[in-house]
């Protein structure tokens, strides 16, 4: 592919939004979603993006076609996806399955898949225009779950954007969505995984009872502004290979060397982060881990649920004690804040919610991180393969920009597979980050420094 340009200007042409309905009747109920999922912190729009090479065996299919089709078919099966949100007493949601269907656009743009460039990762150049927010669409109640747009692109390939209602689905969920939506564009008539609704699963008990430690719900006062403010964030990519993440195991202790890719670099980015934000010393920082929870279950959920499934442990101390210690300090208290996770962990939470009115997660001087490394967004298949590039379609989303950050997984124009790892932080402290980066992670081959920073198209 091209090397990418410093910024790709292109023009997308639209149709108008339509409304696309099961293509069979399905049941007219009221399903209550979860009190995992409807959550404040959960009530907000997610935007996924999926870019697919041209293929010539599929030359005389059109993927708009294909795509469109497919997602009627699929409804059938996920119909809860073609209803609305209504909200009861206590804030409670529950889905209207009205069967009026899920926005989708159809749309061309006058550039090639190569125009950007090698390092296909977030952000994306004309996002806006290759996932329209279609107006007054975007609302949690009363508003459609999901909206879709495909983009022809002029090399033959093409772009699937999707835009979720996350109170719906997390990332497994919403990845399991989408293979199935693959499977009946090529030609299935059921999905290979039933889908499993069995929200109760994730419900309050009678009478709900708090009986673990929810730092992450704590409500902690922005005494000093240290929300991160909106204006001059910058948003870049960088990636780490087998290389980066042996670099930084190597710099703790031998017995904390096996642990997890995951828990390595949450550490590294969470003290890199809070040493380029330069609080003040006796601030205390927080790093949120999502932990999927379906494992944790016993039985474990059942195979095809695809609600909500997953817990936000926090890890926490001062900026003094994150900055100044060792990686291994950090990386101690992600270990301890992720095994705090199980099932009795998910009911108490699901209780919290209900005795504390659904409160957001805590966003002050919080960076959260979430590893979509396995959700398989880019495995799904509509009949041209596996997507070049395929997850979040940018970083820091959510009701608090710049607070998050994905790992997405990703191979790089030298072929070496890692996670490509978005990052929002507001200019001053951006230019400080790529700095901390580079001085831990820094490669040398000879007079070659290779750095973890990715250029984007945009």
């Amino acid at each position: 592919m091209a090397p990418p340009q410093t910024s790709l200007m292109f023009t997308v042409k639209r149709r108008e939004a339509e409304l696309i309905r099961p293509s069979k009747p399905t049941p007219r109920e009221l399903k209550p979603l979860s009190d995992i999922d409807d959550q404040e912190g959960l009530r907000f729009q997610i935007p996924i993006i999926n870019f697919y090479r041209h293929d010539p065996k599929m030359q005389w299919k059109d993927p708009v076609n294909v795509i469109r089709h497919a997602i009627a078919e699929t409804l059938v099966y996920y119909y809860p996806f073609a209803g609305r949100l209504r909200e009861g007493p206590s804030r409670k949601l529950a889905v209207d399955c009205t069967g009026e269907g899920v926005l989708f656009i159809e749309a061309d743009a006058d550039v090639s898949l190569d125009e950007f460039g090698d390092a296909l990762q977030p952000p994306f150049p004309g996002l806006e225009e290759l996932l329209y927010d279609v107006p007054r669409s975007s609302g949690v109640l009363h508003c459609p779950l999901l909206l879709i747009q495909v983009t022809r692109l002029k090399c033959g390939g093409f772009i699937f954007a999707l835009r979720l209602n996350h109170t719906m689905s997390d990332a497994a969920g919403l990845s399991q969505f989408m293979s199935a939506l693959g499977e009946m564009a090529r030609g299935a008539r059921t999905p290979s995984i039933p889908p499993v609704w069995d929200r109760h699963l994730m419900d309050a008990r009678t009478p709900p009872r708090v009986t673990c430690t929810h730092h992450e719900y704590e409500e902690v006062p922005d005494t000093k502004g240290t929300i991160i403010p909106l204006d001059d964030m910058v948003h870049k990519s960088f990636f780490f290979g087998s290389k980066e993440i042996s670099a930084l195991r190597n710099v703790v202790p031998p017995h904390l060397q096996r642990c997890s890719r995951f828990e390595i670099l949450t550490a590294f980015l969470w003290r890199s982060r809070t040493i380029s934000l330069q609080p003040d010393p006796e601030e205390e920082m927080r790093v949120i881990c999502i932990v999927n929870s379906r494992s944790k279950f016993n039985p474990p959920l059942p195979k095809g649920f695809y609600g909500n499934g997953f817990a936000f442990p926090v890890a926490l101390t001062s900026a003094e004690k994150l900055s100044e210690n060792p990686l291994s300090y950090a990386l101690e208290l992600v270990k301890e804040a992720k095994s705090q996770v199980n099932e009795e962990y998910m009911k108490s939470v699901a209780d919290l919610m209900v005795i504390k009115g659904r409160p957001h997660f805590t966003v002050v001087r919080s960076y959260l991180v979430s590893d979509v490394t396995h959700a398989g967004f880019g495995l799904a298949d509509f009949g041209w393969g596996a997507a070049a590039y395929g997850g979040p379609a940018k970083g820091g989303v959510g009701a608090i920009p710049g607070v998050a950050s994905f790992y997405i997984p990703f191979r790089n124009s030298k072929g070496e597979d890692g996670i490509v790892v978005p990052v929002c932080l507001p200019g001053y402290a951006m230019e400080r980050f790529v700095k901390e980066i580079d001085n831990m992670l820094i490669i040398k081959k000879g007079d070659q420094v290779k750095s973890p920073l990715l250029v984007s198209a945009l």
